[in-house]
C-alpha cells in the first residue's frame, strides 16, 4: 500500500491509461472496489458496501482520502 491513512476509502492516483483505483481498509486489510473514471464510480462501489449518502463523503477527509493528483480528477497521469 502507499502508507497509512486515518480514511477508510483511499482513491489512488490516476492510472496512464486513466482511471482511479479505490480500495476501502476494512478489518485490517484493504479491499479494492474497482477502477473508477468519474464520480459517478465510487459512489456506485460504496453504495453497494452499505455506506449511506456515499456522494456526500467523497469530499470529507474523515471518509476519503485522494491520493496522488485532484480530487475528482480522472484522467490518466
Amino acid at each position: 500500500m502507499e502508507g497509512a491513512t486515518s480514511a477508510p476509502i483511499v482513491v489512488h492516483r490516476p492510472s496512464r491509461t486513466g482511471g482511479r483505483r479505490v480500495t476501502v481498509h476494512s478489518s485490517g486489510r484493504d479491499e479494492i472496489l474497482g477502477t473508477a473514471y468519474s464520480d459517478h464510480d465510487p459512489v456506485v462501489f460504496l453504495e453497494g458496501t452499505g455506506v449511506a449518502d456515499s456522494e456526500a463523503i467523497l469530499d470529507d477527509p474523515q471518509w476519503v482520502e485522494w491520493r496522488g493528483g485532484p480530487a475528482h480528477q480522472f484522467s490518466a497521469a
